[in-house]
């Protein structure tokens, strides 16, 4: 299933389309653990080919770490508002699994889906931050994330930080004044959508959640059934008649199954619950989106309200105080085109989201389709294994049961 998505998220294929069509695709492969103890990650094969000009040739191979995805997630979600930004797998995980085959597994998989949704979307597979990401050899790379630093708080100058306790300072005030409470837009469909992507996300968890159930306890019966095979292969070495044979048989016929069920277990894990929470993550990232619009309309509220009292006090201040004009006028002007840039940002940012909408749900109908499509085939598999194991028994144990027959008459 994740490779089904990765071969239709990475765009048309190099061999099957014309030289004209555009195509980028990546992998994400050869999980190695380097280093000790506290310092040990994991380090990942990052495989690009692509016949779009803006790379440096058709193919590149560069070793990235998950700290790397990381920033290449923070670069795209802060220069691109309005998008939604495809998530990452959850970064920490419990110290004793952090290195078991299974977790990795799962991370490159989940890394791999979520390189592959950049390298699909027409507007982020643009990205410098994405081809730097995917062929910037090391040296380069590092100097690459050393410059993206520089914006962080360790870079910022006195007067930004100033700015930062003067906001925190503002924000304290109106919650002491009960001012706290923030403007929201009272668009009608805008609420629908919110609660239907509350909704979602609520219905979403709860299936990977029952999903997790169900995997565990398919690994609990192949595991019961494996004990059981054992056992009753045991109890047929005590008989030497036809009937050990037939427990014989049955424990083999057991130990088989419990082999089928763990496998159709691991792959219910990887095509089935890991897309489900893949989605969980994917609507989380849509509300990280709705929260920056949320910030966008509440600035340009904020800042238009901030330009009409500062244009009243322009016109005061031409009757009460003319040596005061020229600077109140830079004020309110500078003020006006922040105001105006921030309705500007705004109105971008709900634009794309409805674009982003559109993408989603075709994305989600395609996806979550072809998850319960291979979900019902597993089942259906299982189904099938299981009785053809039990069957497999009848003959014998009918044989067993009429030689008894024969033997007492």
């Amino acid at each position: 299933m994740i490779s089904r998505q990765r071969s239709a998220a990475a765009g048309p294929s190099p061999g099957g389309t014309p030289a004209e069509s555009p195509y980028l695709r990546v992998s994400v492969t050869d999980p190695v653990k380097l280093g000790n103890g506290v310092q040990a990650y994991i380090s990942y094969r990052v495989s690009t080919t692509t016949n779009m000009p803006e790379y440096r040739g058709p193919e590149k191979i560069v070793i990235r770490r998950f700290n790397d995805f990381v920033w290449l997630h923070e670069c795209l979600a802060e220069k691109n508002k309005g998008i939604f930004i495809p998530p990452l797998p959850e970064k920490s995980a419990v110290e004793k699994f952090r290195f078991s085959a299974e977790f990795i597994e799962l991370r490159r998989r989940a890394l791999d889906v979520f390189v592959n949704r950049i390298a699909s979307h027409p507007h982020l597979r643009q990205s410098e931050d994405l081809r730097n990401f995917l062929q910037a050899d090391e040296e380069a790379w590092t100097m690459e994330r050393t410059r993206s630093q520089e914006g962080s708080i360790f870079r910022k100058r006195p007067s930004d930080f100033i700015q930062m306790f003067k906001e925190v300072q503002a924000k304290v005030s109106d919650a002491v004044l009960g001012k706290d409470k923030p403007v929201e837009e009272s668009d009608p469909d805008y609420e629908k959508l919110k609660h239907y992507i509350f909704e979602l996300e609520e219905h979403l968890v709860e299936a990977q959640k029952q999903s997790f159930r169900l995997v565990k306890r398919y690994r609990d019966l192949a595991q019961t059934l494996s004990d059981f095979g054992k056992a009753v292969t045991l109890l047929g070495g005590c008989e030497g008649s036809n009937l050990g044979n037939s427990f014989t048989e049955l424990g083999s016929q057991a130990e088989l199954l419990s082999y089928k069920i763990n496998n159709k277990a691991q792959e219910l894990l990887m095509n089935f619950e890991e897309p489900t929470k893949e989605y969980v993550r994917t609507v989380q990232s849509i509300k990280i989106t709705m929260g920056d619009r949320a910030q966008a309309f509440r600035q340009q509220r904020e800042l238009t309200e901030s330009a009409k009292l500062k244009e009243i006090n322009l016109e005061k201040l031409r009757v009460v105080r003319p040596d005061k004009v020229l600077e109140a006028e830079v004020d309110f002007k500078e003020t006006k085109a922040q105001s105006e840039a921030a309705c500007k940002h705004f109105e971008m940012i709900v634009k794309l989201m409805q674009r982003e909408l559109v993408r989603f749900q075709e994305e989600k109908t395609r996806d979550l389709g072809a998850v319960f499509y291979d979900f019902i085939g597993v089942q259906i598999q299982l189904a099938n294994d299981t009785a053809d194991a039990w069957r497999a028994i009848i003959p014998k144990l009918e044989s067993c049961a009429q030689q008894n027959t024969v033997t007492s008459t």
